[in-house]
């Protein structure tokens, strides 16, 4: 029973990551990459936990953990560098 849910997760997740990762090429604001890379890491940390969970390993759970706490301290970080006006303002 799991296999009929995990299995399409996995593939739909994996379709949002490259859909992700088109959008990314064509954004052209920084703003729009900021945003499309933190959608990045959050679909990556779905993807980790379908894995763990399909796998039956739990390091990867820790992998997404990771994950999602550097994603957010990027983020906010690149928040605020923007916000300041960047590097020369």
């Amino acid at each position: 029973m799991p296999a009929l849910v995990v299995v399409p997760a996995l593939v739909w997740t994996t379709l949002l990551l490259i859909g992700a990762g088109l959008l990314l090429l064509r954004s052209q604001d920084v703003l729009q990459r900021i945003i499309v890379l933190d959608m990045l890491a959050t679909i990556a940390v779905g993807l980790l936990a379908l894995l763990s969970y399909a796998r039956g390993v739990p390091y990867y759970l820790d992998a997404a953990v990771a994950l999602a706490l550097l994603s957010f301290v990027a983020t906010v970080a690149a928040a605020r560098y923007l916000g300041s006006g960047g590097p020369f303002e």
